[in-house]
């Protein structure tokens, strides 16, 4: 964390949420993922050269990111991050998986950058492409759309069928039902 003292109180309390968020098991299978992705060269990710060269190695071609020049300046650092988030959501990875570049840059929240790092994870093993390299079996598959042509005549025949959402009134009536006391007539 860069130039930040201990926080106290009210902060000290959210950032500790934050931290318990992180998960050592998922940093294990992330960090082999990385390495295989990426070769035998494995170095901080703060830079963000790795993480660009990982994005890269997932598209077969016209990688997403054009320069990858590791440097000290931290601006440059940002931007390197930053450009993997964007060739990750090219990719595929939704908004809302996505960290910000500070939670990795400034150490704020690594939970989150495990999040994204699962969902790519998640979405090259779903894509099947052979840029894959990893056990299948460290992330899950994403649900693939499963699209349906009916013919007109299989559309007409089903509306006239009523759903079971709807309900049914079949078999309903109010006999043998009772509500309080019976009326008393004297």
């Amino acid at each position: 964390m860069a130039n930040k003292g201990p926080s106290y109180g009210l902060s000290r309390q959210v950032q500790d949420k934050i931290d318990s968020k992180y998960d050592l098991e998922l940093e294990q299978i992330l960090v082999e993922w990385i390495s295989r992705q990426c070769g035998a060269r494995w170095t901080w990710l703060r830079d963000g050269c790795v993480l660009c060269e990982m994005i890269n190695s997932l598209f077969p071609e016209n990688k997403p990111v054009k320069k990858i020049a590791s440097s000290t300046m931290a601006f440059k650092q940002m931007e390197q991050i930053s450009q993997f988030l964007n060739a990750a959501e090219k990719y595929g990875v939704t908004k809302t998986d996505m960290f910000q570049t500070v939670d990795l840059w400034e150490g704020k929240d690594l939970a989150a950058v495990q999040r994204t790092l699962s969902a790519l994870g998640s979405l090259a093993v779903t894509k099947e492409e052979g840029t894959y390299k990893g056990d299948p079996n460290w992330f899950f598959k994403k649900a693939q759309e499963n699209k349906r042509d009916f013919s007109d005549e299989q559309i007409k025949a089903g509306k006239n069928v009523i759903g079971l959402q709807m309900g049914s009134n079949k078999g309903a009536s109010q006999e043998g039902m009772s509500y309080g006391r019976p009326r008393q007539i004297l």
